[in-house]
């Protein structure tokens, strides 16, 4: 029903800057709201944004003011722009999307498979 494909992930020095994309391809199913996540080693995944269908966004508190999520007309694809970056963020980043199969009636999730990102001197 839904497939996500993250890229962009990297190496990067403190201050520097990334965009990260999420390829979106999906059959028979309406996105609701889509997100990306982050999970470091040995911690929970947490949620860094996130957009609505209708185009509202949600940050965490600690990337509010750097990371910007945004996704293209079509909605294709969602990225996550990402400055001054801290060593705080490496981890991977994960794309979520959350919606509806087509005349189904409980809502679903899926996961991309992560990019790593590193941000280190």
């Amino acid at each position: 029903q839904v497939q996500l494909v993250e890229s962009g992930g990297g190496l990067v020095q403190p201050g520097g800057s990334l965009r990260l994309s999420c390829a979106v391809s999906r059959r028979r199913f309406n996105i609701n709201a889509m997100g990306w996540y982050r999970q470091a080693p040995g911690q929970q995944r947490e949620l860094v944004a996130s957009i609505a269908s209708g185009g509202v966004t949600t940050y965490a508190p600690s990337v509010k003011g750097r990371f910007t999520i945004s996704r293209d007309n079509a909605e294709t694809t969602l990225y996550l722009q990402m400055h001054s970056l801290t060593p705080e963020d490496t981890a991977v980043y994960y794309c979520h999307a959350e919606g509806r199969l087509i005349d189904g009636i409980r809502n679903s999730g899926y996961w991309g498979q992560g990019t790593q990102v590193t941000v280190s001197s």
